[in-house]
């Protein structure tokens, strides 16, 4: 999820949604034709305004947020459950207040979703399938104009179950924050200034080592401490569009989806002073999580901003958005293994690491009816 302040912007839609990147797709690596097993593929069309979604080991179950859309057209927002087999919807939880960004903690039975226009987190039961609360991370103040709105958009959402707390990106070129939400009481516990002044879309934990990463439109990797709730560390790496982050414990790396949109490209220009482009991204690079450098890059086949690792088999899922593919790389070697063909826009992905699947949104592009249908897909790997 990347969001936006009120009214939406043309930015703020391409950054918060993943709006589609305006970089033109590469072809898919020669190494994608020789891959020893092609991936099983299977795709359902849901809902309007499909966006993060979660797996589920304990209840096996895909659980994924509809906005609902928005405009005349739109629908009312809901959480979908999924048979991980089949993508057939199995149950609906409706949202009071659109939904974007997903969070499990499947051991509480708890999917926290965020309401990007509402600057909130909607708390689910998953067990009951029934909202249980609605965390308001920040109340609107009104501005020059006189005008009240939210200072924050929403972005990205992760449980640290050890410490019974959730993480919220909330990005602003003013000045980004992390929200720090007690998950026993459901209230902000802390925010936390001093990721940067500018949009901060990338968040991931590394709940061994008490670190919590987030990246921003500056090129920085910002690095907070779990146990003082206080920024530890900031990094230049050098990456123009860092979008989403995972991290690998066993080899402390990070992998960062660097988009290369030049729609954002043109924000960057006019809202960072001195910015200036030096590399067209598209690409996935990856960086020494204490030091910051960089490690090695893997070309992406255009536009990634999905990312997830499969620790065990070594294997590591880009979305490309522009480039229509689902790409499989050898965390490894950094060699691309394969490129699934998911047109429009793969968006947002899921990992069911046990069995081997890989979940991911489908967003629709500029061409389709407005109001259409967007999907998931299911692929086995």
């Amino acid at each position: 999820m990347i969001h936006w302040k009120t009214p939406l912007t043309a930015i703020a839609l391409a950054i918060a949604l993943g709006a589609c990147s305006q970089v033109p797709p590469k072809q898919a690596s020669d190494t994608a034709l020789t891959a020893p097993v092609a991936a099983q593929v299977q795709r359902q069309t849901l809902a309007q305004g499909l966006y993060e979604l979660a797996y589920s080991p304990r209840l096996n179950a895909v659980f994924v947020a509809s906005s609902g859309g928005f405009g005349a057209t739109a629908d009312a927002s809901k959480v979908l459950r999924l048979n991980p087999q089949t993508l057939a919807v199995e149950g609906e939880i409706p949202l009071a207040r659109k939904g974007f960004g997903v969070a499990l903690d499947d051991a509480a039975g708890r999917l926290y979703v965020g309401n990007t226009v509402d600057t909130s987190v909607t708390v689910v039961d998953l067990n009951a399938n029934k909202v249980i609360g609605v965390v308001q991370l920040q109340q609107k103040t009104k501005g020059a104009d006189g005008k009240e709105r939210y200072t924050h958009d929403l972005r990205e959402l992760v449980v640290d179950q050890a410490n019974q707390r959730l993480y919220v990106t909330g990005h602003s070129g003013d000045g980004s924050v992390m929200f720090v939400v007690n998950t026993r009481t459901l209230a902000v516990e802390k925010t936390i200034e001093g990721l940067g002044r500018a949009k901060a879309p990338g968040l991931v934990l590394d709940a061994a080592g008490g670190r919590l990463f987030t990246s921003n439109l500056l090129g920085e990797v910002v690095t907070i401490d779990t146990r003082t709730l206080q920024v530890a560390k900031r990094v230049n790496t050098g990456i123009e569009q860092p979008m989403n982050l995972v991290f690998d414990p066993a080899t402390n790396r990070i992998f960062v989806t660097d988009q290369g949109a030049a729609n954002i490209r043109s924000y960057q220009e006019k809202s960072i002073p001195g910015f200036k482009s030096t590399n067209p991204g598209s690409r996935v690079v990856v960086l020494d999580a204490t030091s910051g450098k960089q490690l090695a890059e893997m070309p992406a086949d255009g536009g990634p901003i999905g990312v997830v690792l499969d620790k065990s088999r070594q294997r590591l899922f880009i979305a490309n958005r522009s480039g229509g593919t689902v790409q499989i790389f050898d965390s490894k070697t950094y060699q691309s293994l394969q490129s699934v063909s998911l047109p429009t826009h793969p968006n947002s992905l899921a990992l069911d690491e046990k069995n081997g699947v890989v979940y991911t949104s489908v967003k629709i592009g500029e061409k389709d009816p407005k109001g259409s249908q967007e999907s998931i897909a299911r692929v086995k790997y």
